[in-house]
């Protein structure tokens, strides 16, 4: 019985493209009696599936704010300085340390490039063996099919995640032979444009092998299905065709040792068109599966507004929902609940209810007014002081707690403004331990954030920065005593209906125009489900030119980047967004700003103050940087520029 560290092909080139240093034993988990073997690992369908599994658990926990940079990497949500509690990392830098501008390329914050190596090299060795029809004797021709498209599309998504963190990247079809020279091991990177193609062949060949729904639902949810394959191969072609990789001068020089352009710095509009075909056949097996944008059902005891809260916060954090596209299994939001969560009332204590996961003044200016537009473009109302202080009517009460004095940015917003966050005077409705009469929403929760009040009691690290909750992120079923939270875990949305919705109409807006129908019926659809009108109907009836640049192809790339912020705010799409879409210089580059959250009163609570000056430095962080020791090993990798 050969060792797994004896056994050919099976020593990956990772020990040349990375420097770290780890075993086998530590990331194989696959075999019985804890011996680390090939042979057994592949010696009946029980223990091949067991393998299969560990290539699983190489998916992101993106649902965990500390592993997930597009949390706290950017600019769209802020935590205090002291870093108490969950990211209390004992001076060790985290993913906030992105967006404070310290990434290094000697010690990178995000070990992105590592753990998908690893998993690519699972993936290949899982391939490798299953592809063997003389192994796994128990496995069905059928069962053996789809398990090695569900590894395929695994290293397709590993892939991918290395190509929107580095750009191009050495390609690893398969694990390099022990006894290979060195030579085959100094592998370099490939262009950018081949390694898109080799993922989408990789898709391709997979998907006709993978179910459109998952059958057994208790045991397998969260495992590939087509939606998922090609929700990924989507977003690799959007990726692809955006303007970071996509007519970019920056990289014209990131060239391999021998000359090899890694970048096409020329622009291709065909990559636009390739993206909105593939968007759109994720879209259509979607619905195939039955896939759709979540609704909850409505309550009889919530007025019409609650209702509609109900369908916006679920879509997030209710298990599992008709929208969901994957589902990470493994990541079940927990603690992210616990630090998003703020205290509504005295018997929430700070240390259960963090409340640290706050929204910057820019971001939740973001969202629209509740005739569905910008407020700098509403022609009906005025948002020019916007904290003008304002006391909230009998009618505005299940947004704003009647009687409460709040600024007047606060009022007259759209649907999801209210249902993403929590706010000094913003009504926080609770299914459980709800105060509301029969467990409705009259007399129910709402934030008290200044100096003092529940929501800001000073607890040192324990309080939210800017006065802005992130609401959306914490499930409506969360119950609170003086001792712990109680919360419900939720399957992290990776991808979800909507995103390919708005990746579709960013793609037909690139690719056709703004004239193109579909823009605006994709479009619409999120909106209306959101409790707006149409584009049309919003900008026509709404806007001071009535809506006269909706024609104009650049302000609808905006309108369509806008309607993606507000959408999937707090998701972590932005982070990502910001580097493809090539805005970040503009945007990491302004400065975190919220209100002033040591004053009691109201009109000093309600006055902006500069919580950090924000520098993000292009061309180089765009890309983030391949650790240095790893040029020491691998003589024939280069950097991405300005590392």
């Amino acid at each position: 019985m050969k060792n797994i560290m004896q056994s050919k092909k099976i020593w990956p080139i990772l020990a040349l493209l990375i420097f770290a240093n780890f075993s086998c034993k530590k990331y194989l988990d696959v075999v019985p009696d804890n011996v680390p073997t090939i042979d057994n690992a592949f010696t009946s369908k029980s223990e091949a599936e067991k393998f299969l599994f560990s290539c699983y658990s190489y998916l992101p926990n993106d649902g965990n704010p500390t592993s997930n940079p597009g949390f706290l990497g950017g600019d769209e949500i802020w935590i205090p300085s002291s870093r108490r509690g969950t990211f209390d990392t004992r001076g060790a830098l985290m993913m906030w340390d992105i967006a404070l501008g310290r990434q290094t390329a000697a010690s990178p914050i995000s070990n992105v490039w590592n753990g998908r190596y690893q998993a690519i090299r699972q993936c290949n060795i899982f391939i490798e063996n299953v592809s063997d029809e003389e192994k796994v004797y128990d496995l069905t021709s059928d069962m053996r099919s789809r398990w090695l498209a569900e590894a395929k599309i695994l290293k397709a998504f590993n892939n991918y995640q290395l190509l929107r963190a580095y750009g191009p990247i050495p390609l690893i079809d398969k694990n390099i032979d022990i006894d290979a020279p060195t030579s085959d091991m100094m592998v370099t990177r490939a262009p950018f444009d081949d390694c898109v193609n080799y993922v989408v062949n990789l898709i391709d060949e997979a998907v006709p092998y993978l179910p459109v729904v998952i059958g057994e639902r208790a045991t397998e949810l969260g495992r590939m299905t087509q939606p998922i394959a090609l929700a990924i191969k989507a977003k690799l072609l959007i990726l692809a065709a955006s303007p970071l990789f996509n007519g970019n001068p920056d990289y014209a020089s990131l060239k391999n040792k021998d000359g090899t352009q890694l970048v096409n710095p020329i622009f291709d509009k065909t990559k636009w068109d390739r993206a909105a075909l593939a968007t759109k056949a994720a879209i259509d097996i979607c619905e195939q599966a039955g896939i759709k944008l979540y609704t909850a059902v409505p309550s009889s005891v919530l007025s019409p507004f609650t209702n509609q809260q109900m369908t916006l916060r679920n879509v997030i954090s209710e298990r599992w929902n008709t929208e969901r596209v994957w589902g990470l299994s493994n990541s079940y939001a927990g603690q992210l609940q616990r630090v998003a969560m703020g205290c509504l009332a005295a018997s929430f204590t700070p240390n259960n209810s963090n409340g640290q996961l706050s929204a910057p003044l820019k971001i939740t200016d973001l969202f629209y007014t509740k005739n569905g537009v910008p407020m700098n473009e509403d022609s009906e109302l005025d948002f020019s002081i916007k904290n003008q202080l304002r006391t909230a009517t009998n009618e505005e009460r299940f947004a704003i707690s009647q009687g409460y004095q709040t600024a007047r940015v606060n009022f007259d917003r759209e649907p999801r403004f209210y249902a993403d966050l929590g706010f000094d005077g913003g009504v926080w409705y609770m299914v459980a331990n709800n105060p509301g009469a029969g467990g409705g929403d009259e007399g129910t929760f709402y934030m008290q954030a200044k100096y003092t009040q529940p929501g800001n009691s000073g607890a040192e690290g324990y309080y939210n920065e800017t006065g802005y909750f992130i609401k959306k992120l914490v499930e409506a079923n969360l119950t609170n005593s003086s001792n712990s939270n109680t919360v419900k875990p939720y399957d992290w949305p990776e991808i979800r209906l909507a995103d390919l919705y708005l990746m579709y109409a960013e793609a037909l807006n690139e690719a056709n125009g703004p004239t193109d129908p579909d823009i605006f019926k994709y479009l619409d659809l999120i909106r209306v489900r959101a409790g707006l009108l149409g584009v049309r109907e919003s900008w026509t009836q709404f806007t001071k030119d009535r809506g006269a640049r909706l024609g104009n192809q650049d302000y609808m790339r905006k309108l369509i980047r806008r309607e993606r912020g507000i959408e999937l705010a707090f998701e972590g799409s932005r982070f990502w967004d910001l580097r493809r879409w090539k805005t970040a210089a503009e945007e990491l580059n302004a400065a975190i700003t919220g209100w002033t959250i040591s004053q009691s009163s109201a009109i000093g609570y309600y006055q902006p103050r500069v919580i950090y000056n924000q520098t993000f430095i292009a061309p180089r962080d765009y890309l983030w940087p391949i650790q240095t020791g790893a040029f020491r090993v691998n003589t024939n990798l280069v950097q991405n520029p300005g590392w």
